[in-house]
């Protein structure tokens, strides 16, 4: 058996982003069916800033944060999917091909949920802080629009838990422990991911929430 050994592939600021979006997600779905709409709004500004935050870490974070190191080819997501039936150990630093353009759909998914919010009413008392700067037409359009584009972002998350459940069922991956611990057991030959400085990603975060709370206020 080949020996292995533990490698920090994900650092906290990933994680950290991966689980609030998680319960975020959920928060927003919950506060949208009770008619919470300042809770729904405030949901919302706070999947914005990690949205924001995620896509300036995915060009100068972690490697394994980075979209031009998960990011492949459209073929080479094939062609892993392809090899998916043939078992073997995991080797994959960060992303794997499939799981990097996953990525990419979920994050421009919720990025145009969240953008959309922004413009949207209910029709009743509360509306986004933008949606005073455009037509009622147009905004009411943007909130339906919100709401379609919420099934699609469910129908992402049902995919992406079916393929975790099925690496593990199937292959013996586990995808879930490294994105929790952070570490992943690799192959000896595995080289660790150089990892973000803590310092800048503190400060791409509070400069992501500084310009939501600009937008916020605009309402």
């Amino acid at each position: 058996m080949q020996a292995l050994h533990r490698v920090k592939v994900w650092d906290g600021w990933v994680r950290l982003f991966h689980w609030s979006i998680v319960l975020l997600v959920g928060a927003s779905w919950l506060t949208y069916e009770k008619g919470w709409m300042e809770l729904h709004l405030l949901s919302g500004y706070v999947i914005l800033a990690l949205l924001l935050f995620r896509v300036a870490w995915g060009f100068v974070g972690s490697d394994t944060a980075r979209f031009a190191r998960f990011l492949r080819s459209p073929l080479a997501a094939l062609r892993h999917l392809g090899e998916f039936r043939h078992r073997g150990p995991d080797t994959e630093i960060g992303h794997n091909a499939a799981g990097g353009w996953m990525v990419l759909v979920m994050l421009g998914l919720l990025l145009f949920q969240a953008g959309t919010g922004l413009f949207s009413n209910d029709q009743v008392f509360t509306s986004g802080p933008l949606a005073r700067f455009v037509s009622g037409e147009t905004s009411d359009r943007l909130s339906g629009l919100h709401a379609r584009n919420f099934n699609l972002i469910l129908a992402a998350v049902a995919l992406h838990v079916l393929a975790v459940l099925a690496y593990a069922l199937l292959r013996r991956h586990d995808l879930v422990r490294p994105m929790v611990t952070g570490w992943k057991k690799l192959p000896a030959g595995a080289v660790a991911p150089r990892l973000g400085r803590p310092a800048l990603a503190a400060g791409l975060l509070a400069g992501s929430a500084a310009i939501v709370w600009l937008i916020a206020s605009l309402g």
